[in-house]
């Protein structure tokens, strides 16, 4: 048996990257900041997500920079060539196979945002 889970909560470090094919295919990669709390101070975590479809198009139109999200998905690595130096490369991406939208600090402090998730759309 194997299992590769990951579920965070946190809060997106800037607007959406989406991008359409002509397929009909849509990606959207972003980053999250996730606090680990420290003795002395929160510092955060920060990962990059990668989403397709329906969970794509969702986080276009309702996630910014700022909004909290939680999402679940699995970790999976890109690996390539440096083109400057030929050094090889990788890092870890969270391919994210649900999102919920928990509000945004701005929405926090005018009022409280409904909730959504990927599965309502």
């Amino acid at each position: 048996m194997s299992l590769n889970s990951v579920v965070l909560v946190g809060r997106v470090g800037g607007d959406p990257d989406v991008k359409y094919f002509e397929s009909g295919s849509v990606v959207c990669r972003l980053t999250l900041a996730v606090n680990r709390p420290t003795r002395n101070t929160d510092e955060p975590d920060w990962f990059n997500l990668e989403m397709w479809g329906k969970t794509a198009e969702v986080a276009a139109n309702y996630v910014r920079k700022g909004s909290q999200i939680g999402v679940t998905g699995a970790l999976k690595f890109e690996y390539w060539q440096d083109r400057a130096t030929g050094a090889n490369r990788s890092k870890p991406v969270i391919v994210v196979d649900r999102m919920e939208l928990l509000g945004s600090k701005r929405d926090s402090e005018v009022g409280s945002m409904p909730n959504y998730s990927h599965d309502e759309f």
